[in-house]
C-alpha cells in the first residue's frame, strides 16, 4: 500500500491538530490513533505502541475509564503489545477492556432496561 505517504499526512494533520486544538482533542487523539495504526502496518511496532499509550493515558484521563474511545484505545494498545510478543501485558490490558465493557453494559442496563 500507499503506508509511506498515509504516515506523512497523518503527521501533519496531527502536528497541526495538537497545535491548533491541543492534545487533549478528540480529534487530536483520533489522528495520533490514526498514525499508531499506520506505524503497524508499517512494522514499526515501538513507535505505534508510544503513540497508543499516549492517546489510552489521555482518554482514561479526560473522558474516563469505561468510555468506547477509551476502550478502542485499550483494544488497540493490547493488540500492540501481543505483536510485540508482550502477551501477559496485552491480557492484563484485555482483562481491563473486559471490565470496562461490562461496566459500561451494566449501567446501560441499569439505566434503559431496569
Amino acid at each position: 500500500g500507499r503506508w509511506k505517504e498515509a504516515e506523512e499526512l497523518f503527521v501533519q494533520v496531527m502536528e497541526m491538530e495538537s497545535r491548533v486544538l491541543g492534545l487533549e482533542n478528540p480529534s487530536t487523539l483520533i489522528s495520533m490513533a490514526n498514525l499508531a495504526s499506520t506505524y503497524l502496518n508499517l512494522g514499526r511496532w515501538k513507535e505505534a505502541e508510544e503513540l497508543f499509550v499516549q492517546v489510552m493515558e489521555t482518554r482514561k484521563r479526560v473522558l474516563g475509564l469505561e468510555h468506547p474511545d477509551t476502550v478502542t484505545s485499550m483494544n488497540n494498545l493490547a493488540f500492540t503489545f501481543w505483536s510485540l510478543d508482550l502477551k501477559n501485558k496485552a491480557i492484563e490490558l484485555m482483562s481491563g477492556v473486559v471490565d470496562s465493557v461490562r461496566k459500561r453494559l451494566a449501567l446501560i442496563i441499569d439505566t434503559h432496561i431496569k
